[in-house]
């Protein structure tokens, strides 16, 4: 295995432990309620809140690591990346108070905060001209993650308690850091030397396609998190029938959510010959009226139904994270990624309270199902916005874009 192939095999890795860790918590507060009911109260909402401070130093570490990597260099932050997150990771399950395990967490938060940013640069470099298939096999990581997380931390919480949901894990997660140390330093650029230059792009075609992209991850920041955080509670409400079924519960939300794991390798595959719009259209439409059916389903009519909006919502972010490669040059990726990341976050910091905050008012999640169908709607508007040009499959057009004509109309500032 060549230098290159070991860096994508740990980014990917990373991407996976990423978002695991995000969602132990979602389904290890079924096994809190009731395993340590003294310690933490029987109340779903209050305990899954102790989340907030986590996706809040998610989504705000987000924003520094541009700046960051330009003055440490990437392999410092992965690195860190691995050591903290692992570490953090596996002391939240040592916690015996629901303050510390949220600081404990928080922590935890501030070293996952470098993935995505640093990460995603990489890759997108590293890709050359097919930006899609990787971000689609990259994304294919990342959702092993999210599948993992609920049926893992059920099967560990309901065999060895909840505590070794987190340890597990965090121990694995600092193993991998201390094998990612050994690296060379590893030059992104460089290892996607068959890429083809960057191509001016008219500017107002780029602050178009930025303006939509940073609105959309206002939204899908918490629209994604909410939702991956909901599904194990929707299957036990709608199926499992019993907090005591926590491995079943586990199962069915695994089911649902490998559905977005498979859509996002296809999505990236599609996204190589197809326009971005042309892809992100279909999936925002799919979207609203699936999870306002969520809303009033019930039975097994649930799980096809959820794994259809998590193949949508999956799949809209190996888009979302394509629209950056395709319309920012090189040299700015990793800032945007760290502004968008950081909005993308702050947005699913409150994904927490909000679904804890709704189904302690309501008893139910329908009312939350339907709130995320309004939000969702606005992804709808943007992806009907988002500029739909042959040029991103062929560069080469973009020097002969009608709109340069009109920029050089246009008189000195």
């Amino acid at each position: 295995m060549d230098r290159a192939l070991r860096q994508v095999v740990f980014i990917n890795a990373a991407h996976t432990f990423t978002h695991y860790c995000l969602l132990i918590l979602a389904t290890a507060v079924l096994a809190m309620v009731t395993q340590e009911r003294e310690r933490f109260g029987g109340d779903y909402g209050p305990i899954l809140a102790l989340g907030t401070a986590m996706f809040v130093t998610y989504g705000l570490g987000a924003l520094p690591m541009g700046w960051l990597a330009g003055r440490f260099g990437r392999r410092v932050l992965m690195t860190a990346f691995f050591l903290g997150t692992g570490f953090f990771m596996a002391v939240a399950g040592m916690m015996d108070s629901p303050v510390s395990i949220g600081v404990a967490l928080g922590l935890m938060g501030c070293f996952a905060a470098i993935y995505h940013p640093i990460g995603t640069a990489v890759l997108v470099e590293a890709a050359g001209d097919r930006v899609g298939r990787a971000m689609g096999i990259n994304g294919v990581f990342g959702n092993l993650g999210v599948a993992t997380a609920p049926i893992v931390t059920a099967f560990v919480a309901a065999a060895l308690g909840w505590r070794w949901s987190f340890i597990i894990p965090g121990v694995a997660c600092f193993a991998v850091g201390l094998l990612y140390m050994r690296e060379p330093e590893f030059d992104a650029v460089k290892a996607g030397g068959g890429a083809r230059a960057f191509p001016p792009i008219p500017r107002a075609i780029v602050r178009r396609a930025v303006l939509i992209l940073l609105s959309i991850a206002a939204v899908s920041g918490l629209v994604f998190n909410a939702y991956t955080l909901l599904i194990p509670k929707l299957m036990e409400e709608r199926l499992a029938g019993s907090p005591d079924l926590l491995p079943v519960v586990g199962l069915l939300a695994f089911l649902a959510t490998i559905c977005g794991g498979a859509t996002q390798y296809t999505v990236g595959r599609m996204i190589d010959s197809r326009t971005l719009k042309r892809v992100f259209l279909p999936l925002g439409i799919a979207v609203v009226p699936g999870l306002v059916a969520l809303s009033f389903l019930d039975g097994w009519a649930v799980l096809p139904v959820a794994g259809l909006v998590a193949a949508c919502v999956f799949g809209q972010v190996t888009v979302n994270e394509t629209m950056t490669a395709r319309y920012v040059a090189p040299e700015l990726r990793a800032k945007l990624y760290s502004i968008r990341f950081t909005i993308g976050f702050l947005g699913a910091a409150i994904a927490s309270p909000l679904v804890g905050f709704l189904h302690e008012a309501t008893g139910s999640l329908a009312v939350a199902m339907l709130v995320l169908a309004a939000v969702a709607g606005v992804t709808l508007v943007c992806a009907l916005a988002f500029p739909d040009r042959e040029e991103e499959l062929k560069p080469e057009l973009w020097a002969r874009a009608p709109e340069f004509s009109a920029e050089r109309a246009q008189p000195a500032e």
